[in-house]
């Protein structure tokens, strides 16, 4: 679909100037196709981290190319002067906490974003039980995120993720907290999801658990990308 899908030209960031300078990222380049969950691995140091700030808007990269389907979003310069509504309406983020807002209920929780960007509340909130059914998690669509297990706390994060239907999700180390069982049944949810929004996905991850489930895997090593088939093990 041309909206959706995210692809990295040449990306470089670069920290600092003359002889002082750091090359955190050296020319990346990555395409992740909508549908797709593909995996990001590196060791510490790595570029990890800057990378997946740069996609997320949260800084600014040097040089280099970014787009979200047909969209270019940075030409060695930001295309997308709003920033924060490029974050808000383009890119979905889950962490490896899951930051609920403590004093919302669920739904709150998940309609808040679309709230914020102009949708009416009864039709944010609309959206946000649908997501919590597909996550089989509507029946604590009132309850508050204390009450609730480490693994719906994952499934309420996901389902903020999704809510403003964005082309691309960013998950840091969603899986670090979980056992082996959760671990793998939140993966399982993300590409199910995946699929069924047309998002592209990319997993940043240490964790040996998943990484046998992608069928692509990008390692980053001193600031660049390479690119490997995975196993693909299970979601088929």
């Amino acid at each position: 679909m041309a909206d959706k899908g995210i692809r990295i030209e040449g990306l470089t960031k670069r920290y600092g100037k003359g002889d002082t300078a750091v090359d955190a990222l050296k020319g990346v380049n990555m395409t992740v196709a909508p549908g797709e969950v593909v995996g990001l691995i590196g060791p510490s140091g790595s570029g990890k981290s800057t990378l997946l700030k740069c996609l997320g808007a949260v800084i600014d990269p040097t040089a280099g190319r970014m787009m979200l389907g047909d969209d270019v979003i940075f030409e060695d310069r930001w295309i997308r002067r709003d920033l924060r509504a490029l974050r808000r309406d383009k890119i979905g983020f889950v962490f490896q906490a899951p930051y609920l807002i403590p004093f919302l209920e669920v739904i709150d929780n998940v309609a808040l974003l679309p709230m914020l960007a102009g949708v009416p509340n009864d039709e944010a909130r609309e959206r946000a039980l649908e997501l919590l059914a597909a996550l089989d998690v509507q029946h604590r669509a009132r309850a508050m995120p204390s009450q609730l297990s480490g693994g719906e706390q994952q499934r309420v994060a996901i389902a903020r993720g999704l809510v403003n239907r964005p082309p691309v999700i960013l998950a840091d180390e969603p899986t670090a907290p979980l056992d082996s069982k959760r671990a793998l049944a939140v993966i399982r949810i993300l590409n199910d999801m995946a699929k069924r929004f047309e998002t592209a996905i990319i997993v940043v991850t240490h964790d040996e658990k998943i990484i046998p489930t992608f069928k692509r895997i990008y390692h980053i090593r001193d600031g660049v990308t390479y690119e490997e088939a995975g196993e693909g093990r299970g979601f088929d």
